[in-house]
């Protein structure tokens, strides 16, 4: 690939000084065809020559336009290269001056018209080739995909120029782009990559009927939530074949390609609009530190990797149990390419001396605790292993985080941690209580960031519903009133991070999930999204199972303070039972795990009881 580079660039740059001292000499003659010897010194119009294909190719290089694939080029790349030729003309009138005592003002000026003609044609015909070859190389399978759908693009913005511009050249797409909708009227009836912009969003129905579209891609990634909902849900009843591109969240790398093409899916009608994050804050707490992860396999452990490698990290420790999966995100995260370094620790919580020894090699100075049980009904069954995970293990993370003088520790929680009436929430609100009373003793500054279920995690509804809706259904749904909140994992992860800069000891930061979902309405748009009606994919109610609830809280009414710290996100504080680590004493003396369960969640709520005590005493 580098030897390729390197002909390429040499190439070029060869095609580009003959052209350049092509054009000098056509002017000259092109002015003076009787004196093309006896006007001006032959060295003079070689050494001008020579000058300006060496001052232009020197340019271009500094200005990397040997570096541009002209098969992609824009309008900017047009400018720099005009640019360069400016100032190379430029630079042979002063070598002229210095060198002969003369200025050839209008050999010069007319060879910068000429030589721009000419280096334009050559990146044409480059441009030409490079398609020509692409759509010579896939003609055989173009031919085999035998009807393309005709296809409407919303937007007519960078992002819809883009992707259809690649529709043309992408082999295998069975994408056909026939119109734009776009809401700009100055973009109105004009063509755009060969297409006319035909209406507006308002049209959609007429336009459907009209050019018998059988597909819809919606190209405005900076769309708002609201509006892109109102546009997917009225499309999804117009035509069953709706795709998307990515949101603007989601575009990294700023690039739009064919392959960023997607399926509508439930996030994009659930998501809410993009909070404002402070990128400088996040920045100056996580830049040149070394940050440890535990989960970092997980859903939300592996994304708070994927945001905080963004702030430049010194390094980032991915601390988990399962081998695969962080054998998979240290794959993805290297992927990257970002100068950071990446170790990978096979660890488990529950091993203090095991955590003494990461903390003890790499001195991590920020600690996000993603690492838990989380399954509810498992952990019904399974109360010892949600005890040894989530409280024995956050209370090793922590106080080994403290001992070892992490600036910040910031822990992963639950709505289930709220009222609890099972043994997953009932260990994760004994794990915060934990986090909050070493938080109000020692110089790390410890949090917690609650909040509800997270779309997409493998451990959420939206999995089940898929593969249900695969098998041919049923849709299980354990009961028609239940609801859940509900919010995307880049969404959650980077809320996480914003509340963990917040932190200054002991709180509870809880982040603002939206309205309730009915878990019924989300089954509902999943089947609708799967081309599918309810007669086709029926919906069963299975009955709640052991530990959960009908509805979800995310702190206590009056725990929270009304107004929002930063946007998204609130703080409560929440009482800690003072007979903490005695409790934690009595947790090995049962040997029966109904004895167990019954205690983990009496003690749980006994801290929310505290509080209704003290609040009463405060009021005599």
């Amino acid at each position: 690939m580098k030897l390729y580079y390197y002909y390429r660039t040499m190439t070029l740059a060869f095609m580009d000084a003959i052209a350049l001292g092509f054009a000098i000499g056509f002017t000259y003659f092109f002015l003076y065809p009787k004196e093309l010897f006896d006007l001006i010194d032959s060295q003079l119009l070689f050494q001008s020559a020579a000058v300006f294909s060496l001052l232009f190719v020197t340019l271009a290089f500094l200005m990397k336009l040997y570096r541009v694939n002209w098969k992609y080029a824009s309008i900017q790349e047009a400018l720099t290269l005009t640019l360069s030729l400016a100032v190379s003309s430029i630079g042979l009138m002063v070598y002229q001056n210095l060198v002969f005592g003369q200025v050839l003002e209008r050999i010069t000026i007319l060879s910068f018209c000429i030589s721009l003609l000419l280096l334009g044609a050559i990146r044409v015909v480059l441009r030409l080739l490079g398609i020509g070859q692409h759509l010579r190389k896939y003609a055989l399978p173009r031919r085999m995909v035998k009807s393309r759908k005709r296809t409407l693009v919303i937007g007519a913005g960078r992002a819809g120029r883009s992707l259809v511009r690649q529709l043309y050249v992408s082999p295998f797409h069975e994408l056909k782009p026939v119109a734009f909708l776009d809401d700009d009227p100055k973009n109105m009836h004009f063509m755009i990559q060969g297409i006319e912009v035909v209406g507006t969003t308002k049209d959609l129905k007429a336009v459907i009927d009209k050019h018998r579209i059988e597909a819809i891609v919606l190209a405005i990634p900076s769309l708002t939530q609201q509006r892109r909902i109102e546009l997917i849900t009225e499309a999804k009843t117009l035509c069953k074949n709706v795709q998307t591109l990515p949101m603007i969240e989601e575009l990294i790398t700023g690039k739009i390609s064919v392959n960023a093409i997607r399926e509508v899916s439930i996030e994009d009608l659930l998501g809410r609009e993009p909070v404002e994050l402070d990128i400088s804050g996040i920045k100056s707490e996580i830049e040149g530190r070394t940050v440890l992860v535990t989960g970092a396999g997980g859903s939300i452990g592996s994304e708070i990797c994927r945001q905080i490698i963004q702030f430049n990290p010194t390094t980032i420790v991915l601390l988990g149990h399962g081998e695969n999966s962080i054998y998979l995100i240290e794959r993805e995260l290297r992927g990257l390419q970002f100068p950071i370094n990446l170790v990978p620790i096979i660890a488990d919580v529950q091993d203090r001396t095991r955590l003494e020894e990461v903390f003890a090699t790499h001195k991590p100075q920020v600690v996000f605790h993603a690492a838990a049980h989380k399954h509810v009904p498992l952990m019904e069954a399974n109360p010892y292993e949600s005890v040894k995970n989530n409280v024995y293990g956050t209370k090793n993370i922590a106080e080994v985080a403290d001992l070892f003088q992490a600036e910040r520790f910031v822990m992963i929680s639950t709505d289930k941690a709220v009222n609890p009436t099972n043994v997953m929430g009932s260990t994760k609100r004994i794990a915060e209580m934990i986090v909050q009373d070493l938080g109000q003793r020692s110089q790390t500054k410890f949090a917690v960031v609650r909040f509800g279920n997270v779309l997409g995690s493998r451990g959420s509804v939206i999995p089940l519903f898929k593969s249900q809706i695969l098998a041919g259904g049923p849709v299980t749904v354990t009961h028609p009133e239940m609801t859940r909140f509900f919010m995307t994992i880049p969404e959650a992860s980077r809320l996480v991070i914003q509340a963990g800069i917040l932190a200054d000891g002991g709180e509870v930061f809880v982040l603002d999930m939206g309205e309730p979902v009915k878990i019924v309405d989300l089954a509902k748009n999943m089947i609708e999204l799967s081309g599918f009606t309810e007669d086709e994919m029926p919906i069963v109610f299975s009955g709640i199972r052991p530990g959960e609830k009908m509805y979800e809280e995310l702190l206590k009414e009056g725990e929270v303070d009304p107004k929002a710290i930063s946007p998204g996100i609130f703080v409560g504080k929440t009482a800690i039972n003072p007979e903490l680590y005695s409790n934690l004493n009595k947790i090995e003396t049962f040997c029966d795990k109904n004895e167990l369960k019954h205690y983990l969640i009496n003690w749980a709520n006994e801290s929310y009881s505290q509080k209704e005590k003290q609040k009463e005493f405060n009021a005599l």
